[in-house]
C-alpha cells in the first residue's frame, strides 16, 4: 500500500515577542470594524439597490461610530478602527471623526473580498487602493486586518512588502507574537477569535445570508467577561472585535460599556490599541533580529 501523503502547512517563521504586557495580566484591544456596506456589496453589487439592506449597513457609520465614540470618549479609552477602502470613501466624515477623537484607523482590505478568494495581484492591488484612500485623509496606516480573517500566505508576504507592521487575522494564539513575512520582513501579529467577535452573536439579514442569529446582550456580556476573566491567569490579549451596524444598537452599547466597567473593575487590565501593541511586540528579540 502506498503511503500517504499528508501535505504540511507552511508555517511562518515565528519569533519572541517583546513585553507587551507591560506589568499588567490582560491587554484589551477594542477593534472597531467599520465595513458599513461592504460586506453586503462584496457578495453581489446588485444589493446596492436594495435600499432596506443598505439601510442596515448604514447604520454602522450614521448612528454606530458616533455612539461608539462617545463611549470610548467617556472612558478616556483607546481603541482601533479597522477601514474598508470603500467605506473610506462612501462615508469620509468616518475616517474624519476617528481621527480627530486620536484613535488608529487601519486596513481592512478595500472592498471586503476575503483575500482567499483572490489572486496575488487581486490583493495587491486591494491593498494599494486603500493605502491611496486613506492617503487623502493624512492617514498612514501600519496595520491591516483580513476581512473575515480569511488571509494566506502570501497576504502576509504583501503586508511586509508594503512595509505595514502588524496583521490582526491570525488566530493560533491568544497572545501576540511575531512571524518572518516571505520576503523577511518581521510582522506582530495581534490573534483574533470568534469567540470575542459580536458578528458572530449579533447578525442577523435576510439577504444575503450574513448570519441569522440574533442573541441577548446579556449573553455576550458574559461570553467576554468570562473569557478576559480567565485571560488574566495566562496573560493574554483580548483582541476584542465589534462592527457599529451591530454594537452601535443601544443595548449592544450598553453590553460593550459593561465590559469596559467590567475590565477597568480589575485593576491589572490595560487598553491599548493595536498599534502601540504591536510595536511593544516588535521591541523585543523579534524588532531587533
Amino acid at each position: 500500500m502506498d503511503e500517504i501523503q499528508i501535505p504540511k502547512v507552511r508555517w511562518p517563521e515565528r519569533v519572541p515577542a517583546g513585553d507587551w504586557l507591560k506589568g499588567a495580566s490582560a491587554v484589551v484591544v477594542i477593534g472597531v470594524d467599520v465595513d458599513a456596506e461592504s460586506p453586503v456589496l462584496a457578495r453581489g453589487e446588485h444589493y446596492i439597490d436594495h435600499l432596506t439592506t443598505m439601510s442596515h449597513q448604514a447604520y454602522g457609520p450614521r448612528v454606530g461610530v458616533p455612539r461608539i465614540l462617545d463611549l470610548l470618549s467617556r472612558y478616556h479609552l483607546p481603541a482601533t478602527f479597522f477601514v474598508p477602502g470603500v467605506s473610506a470613501e462612501r462615508w469620509p466624515s468616518v475616517m474624519e471623526s476617528v481621527a480627530e477623537r486620536g484613535h488608529e484607523i487601519a486596513l481592512h482590505g478595500f472592498t471586503h473580498r476575503h483575500p482567499v478568494h483572490l489572486s496575488e495581484e487581486e490583493q495587491r492591488e486591494e491593498i494599494e487602493r486603500s493605502l491611496k484612500t486613506f492617503s487623502r485623509f493624512g492617514v498612514q496606516p501600519t496595520g491591516y486586518r483580513a476581512p473575515n480573517w480569511e488571509m494566506t500566505r502570501r497576504t502576509l508576504d504583501l503586508l511586509g512588502e508594503f512595509e505595514l507592521r502588524y496583521d490582526s487575522s491570525l488566530m493560533d494564539d491568544d497572545r501576540p507574537y511575531a512571524v518572518r513575512s516571505g520576503g523577511g520582513a518581521t510582522i506582530a501579529e495581534l490573534p483574533v477569535q470568534w469567540l470575542l467577535d459580536d458578528w458572530e452573536q449579533y447578525a442577523f439579514l435576510p439577504e444575503p445570508n450574513i448570519g441569522q442569529l440574533i442573541e441577548a446582550p446579556s449573553k455576550v456580556v458574559d461570553l467576554w467577561t468570562a473569557e478576559l476573566e480567565a485571560m488574566r491567569s495566562f496573560g493574554s490579549l483580548c483582541m476584542l472585535t465589534v462592527h457599529p451596524f451591530l454594537t452601535g444598537r443601544p443595548s449592544r452599547l450598553h453590553a460593550l460599556e459593561q465590559f469596559i466597567r467590567f475590565a477597568l473593575s480589575r485593576g491589572d487590565v490595560r487598553f491599548a490599541r493595536a498599534d502601540e501593541l504591536a510595536e511593544l511586540v516588535l521591541a523585543g528579540p523579534a524588532g531587533q533580529a
